[in-house]
């Protein structure tokens, strides 16, 4: 396991590159690590693009902080949720990027075979029901998309998403905030040409 020290700075350092990249706007989101018998997380009303070291506290899987005087984010038992269904899991990033966020307040998913790298890399990226941010109800709702997809949409919300790696689930977000600034560029150029169930299955079994 890496130390603490390690996966601190990798989460400043991806959380600063969602602020360059705009996925991350203003004190949106937060990210997490499996740490131990519990995770780190960032902690409630810290900006992911200004991340410190203080901004980080390690917590139970009961939600409980292990850190006097600091306050986990109040979506960490989404995060919790998602690491007891994803034992591979390492890291979660949840953010309001543009794109993705987007088709979050529409209401519409990107389950739509578009894209082949999209295909491959998410197979589909569903909308979860809205429900209040940092309520077990939001839990409910958005966990159990990751009994079978790596990455959700959250109706009226934003995006989360959850990788063995930091890089991977960062690399993931990238992808699929392109994919989503894509399917919209097709919606005003008349609509995207989707690839049939033949073609996305081949691509499914290139993984």
């Amino acid at each position: 396991m890496f130390s603490r020290f390690f996966i601190e700075n990798e989460i400043i350092d991806y959380g600063n590159l969602c602020g360059k990249k705009n996925f991350t706007p203003g004190y949106s989101g937060n990210i997490s690590a499996r740490y131990k018998k519990g995770m780190l997380i960032t902690t409630s009303g810290s900006s992911n693009g200004y991340l410190e070291r203080s901004h980080i506290v390690y917590t139970d899987f009961d939600g409980n902080s292990l850190e006097k005087g600091k306050k986990p984010s109040s979506e960490k038992f989404l995060h919790i949720e998602i690491y007891k269904k994803r034992p591979e899991f390492n890291y979660i990033i949840h953010v309001h990027s543009p794109y993705l966020s987007s088709f979050a307040a529409a209401g519409k998913d990107l389950m739509e075979p578009v894209l082949a790298e999209n295909v491959f890399y998410f197979g589909g990226i569903p909308l979860a029901e809205y429900a209040l941010p940092s309520s077990m109800k939001l839990v409910e709702n958005t966990a159990k998309f990751f009994d079978n997809y790596d990455a959700v949409l959250m109706e009226n919300h934003g995006f989360i998403v959850g990788a063995k790696t930091i890089e991977d689930a960062y690399l993931k977000l990238e992808l699929a905030e392109s994919y989503a600034q894509i399917v919209l560029n097709t919606k005003i150029l008349g609509g995207a040409k989707v690839l049939t169930e033949e073609e996305s299955g081949e691509i499914l079994k290139l993984r």
